[in-house]
């Protein structure tokens, strides 16, 4: 049997998430059916981060095994003849059977981009997030500071949240501003179930004056996800890529593809070294 892994990218406003689910109308369903006509046999696939409705991923990674011979190639186009436009894979590589794509991850890296003005967007609705009124960037950016290093995020946890502990290390938190679209972007070495859209809430809370930076200390000190304001829509989430050891020889280069945060394309490349 061979392990093979699978780059990929999807819209996940085209998607009821990751998951497979008996409707079919998931991600990971549309790949397996299509990896399949490839492959000649049933796959399963297993992904490093498991997205919600309408959460997008630039760089999804993923495996399955096999005992079809295929040139890489087409793991690539020839899974992507069968997919529809939504999603496409952009690199297939063979792996060692101890690699897990999510088990191996060290560290994963989410954006999430917010159309910041009156007028709520058309073009890039579904793509972006959209808040109307003005935001204290300086306000939220100091709010990220408290969420640096190892906590207990149990305040950013959604209920049906099934992991084994609220503890992660924070690597990355930070909020930028590109013309009218906010970006903030977070890196850690794993994620509990709403866990960005819950911190960009609270920071959005920040940003509209309606609490001080430390509000977020604060949160995390009370622990408490009652207190925390509401879930922030999904549409301008992004998983933009994990973070492996060199030993499992995945190309660096291939690992992250960042959607910077403009009106247009929030999918055009920004930078492709992992944080």
């Amino acid at each position: 049997m061979a392990r093979i892994v699978l780059s990929i990218e999807y819209d996940g406003s085209a998607f009821e998430g990751w998951q497979s689910q008996p409707h079919g109308r998931t991600v990971q369903d549309v790949l397996q059916a299509a990896v399949r006509e490839i492959a000649g046999h049933e796959v399963v696939l297993h992904c490093a981060g498991r997205t919600d409705t309408g959460v997008h991923a630039t760089t999804q990674i993923a495996h399955f095994d096999t005992d079809a011979a295929r040139p890489l190639s087409a793991w690539v186009r020839g899974v992507n003849a069968h997919l529809p436009h939504a999603v496409s894979v952009h690199w297939s590589q063979e792996v060692d059977e101890d690699f897990h794509a999510r088990f191996s991850a060290e560290a994963r890296r989410y954006r999430y981009v917010l159309l910041n003005q009156p007028v709520r967007p058309a073009v890039l609705a579904g793509r972006v997030g959209w808040h109307h009124a003005p935001l204290d960037l300086a306000a939220m950016q100091a709010a990220c500071a408290a969420i640096i290093g190892t906590h207990d995020f149990s305040a950013f946890r959604a209920a049906s949240c099934q992991a084994n502990t609220p503890v992660r290390l924070m690597h990355l938190a930070r909020v930028g501003r590109q013309g009218n679209c906010l970006h903030f972007d977070f890196a850690a070495n794993g994620f509990l179930h709403h866990m960005v859209r819950n911190l960009v809430g609270a920071l959005l809370h920040v940003g509209k004056g309606e609490a001080a930076p430390d509000f977020m200390r604060e949160l995390l000190r009370q622990a408490d996800r009652r207190l925390s304001p509401p879930t922030f829509a999904p549409d301008g989430l992004y998983l933009c890529g994990i973070r492996y050891p060199e030993s499992h020889g995945l190309p660096a280069r291939g690992q992250l593809f960042v959607p910077p945060a403009i009106s247009g394309n929030p999918c055009e490349p920004e930078s492709r070294s992992v944080d």
